[in-house]
């Protein structure tokens, strides 16, 4: 299936995020900047529904920066525990579709979770799972409330 990435102004991505990562890196370093790709995934239950956003944040360290968007629809029924996998799992695709890339550029790649660290919120039982999932895929992991890729970012565009 075919996945449609846009900019945050709406922007579409005609080719694969692979291409435009690397479009995008070459571009940013030839002007100077220093990268680091933070890629995280939110979601939100609304009726039968379930939006994700899952984003690509690209961080010129000290001078600002932009994201990528992927939004997604399910209808799919599912226990907060298995939304949060799922956010998860669909940060890691994306991980994986560009890690290539970051290390042949030497752009620093992590992973945020929109798991809380507090064992008082429900999102909380998936948070074993789930650093083992992106630490055994060889991704540095950051969850709540250092993951604003995914609570901040990628939950502003659910919302």
């Amino acid at each position: 299936m075919e996945q449609l990435w846009r900019k945050l102004d709406g922007t579409r991505i005609c080719q694969p995020i692979e291409d435009e990562i690397r479009m995008m890196i070459l571009r940013e370093q030839a002007a100077g900047h220093e990268l680091k790709l933070c890629i995280g995934t939110d979601s939100q239950v609304k009726g039968k529904h379930t939006q994700f956003a899952t984003v690509i944040v690209v961080i010129r360290k000290g001078k600002g920066g932009f994201m990528y968007i992927l939004p997604e629809i399910t209808e799919w029924k599912m226990s907060i525990k298995q939304r949060m996998l799922l956010e998860v799992s669909k940060s890691i695709d994306a991980a994986y579709r560009l890690c290539g890339i970051c290390t042949m550029y030497n752009v620093d790649l992590e992973l945020h979770a929109d798991i809380n660290t507090n064992p008082g919120f429900k999102s909380n039982d998936a948070l074993k799972e789930a650093m083992g999932y992106i630490m055994g895929m060889g991704f540095a992991f950051r969850a709540k409330p250092h993951a604003f890729a995914s609570s901040s970012c990628a939950n502003k565009v659910v919302q």
